[in-house]
């Protein structure tokens, strides 16, 4: 019994293809006409690093607190794979409104290569539409508060009130714009603060996994902020 199969592209999933050469190690390689994608005819036997809907499978295993060395094993690719689809996501979040009731702030600690070497989140968080608005990196102190503030009005965007905790650096860097301090005020952003620990490997409390370098680091915080605020990657 024969059994005939019909190549498509995986990118654009078009069946207008061509043979485009043979590869060093033997394989047919094709070319899609309409998207100019490469790809070999057996891509889908052969490494599955190669399939068309890996990149998503890692992106979604990354939002859901999985490790690289895990989503590399889980889906039988190289470490290699994983990281590209990580350093080369680019996810910017935006706010959906132009006016917020009411908006929290707070720092979390992580760490890159060492426990020693902390590098702080302090991000603005609202409640009501349970959206990230921004974020910056830092030390725990008063210059990266102030970065936080000028990029929260950078955003244009207005608001009724602003709460923190007690925190000297919040206190004088928001002081004066409509801010309320009390923790009774802050318990979604501390919500929030526990999800970011179950849906980001590296931020997991005890854990052996960890960013190397601030690019990954960085990266790896932007695709869960993106997919908390839009709900996809």
């Amino acid at each position: 019994m024969e059994i005939k199969t019909t190549l498509s592209c995986p990118k654009c999933k078009s069946t207008s293809i061509k043979k485009n050469g043979i590869k060093s190690y033997g394989k047919q390689n094709y070319k899609c006409k309409d998207c100019s994608r490469q790809f070999i005819g057996d891509h889908n036997l052969t490494y599955k690093g190669c399939h068309s809907d890996i990149s998503k499978q890692i992106k979604m295993m990354l939002v859901r607190g999985d490790g690289i060395r895990d989503i590399a094993i889980l889906l039988c690719i190289s470490i290699n794979k994983v990281l590209s689809v990580l350093v080369n996501s680019s996810y910017k979040i935006v706010p959906k409104h132009k006016h917020y009731n009411t908006l929290e702030i707070d720092e979390l600690w992580t760490y890159v290569g060492k426990k020693k070497n902390k590098k702080w989140l302090l991000y603005i968080y609202s409640r009501e539409t349970g959206e990230i608005i921004c974020y910056v990196f830092g030390g725990r102190d008063l210059w990266t508060a102030r970065k936080l503030k000028k990029k929260l009005l950078e955003l244009d965007i207005s608001y009724n009130t602003i709460y923190s905790d007690n925190w000297d650096s919040f206190l004088i860097a928001f002081g004066g714009c409509r801010h309320n301090v009390g923790k009774q005020n802050t318990f979604g952003i501390e919500g929030n603060n526990c999800r970011l620990r179950c849906r980001i490997r590296r931020v997991f409390r005890r854990t052996c996994c960890f960013s190397k370098k601030m690019l990954n680091h960085i990266k790896a915080f932007e695709i869960v902020f993106f997919h908390i605020n839009f709900g996809y990657v």
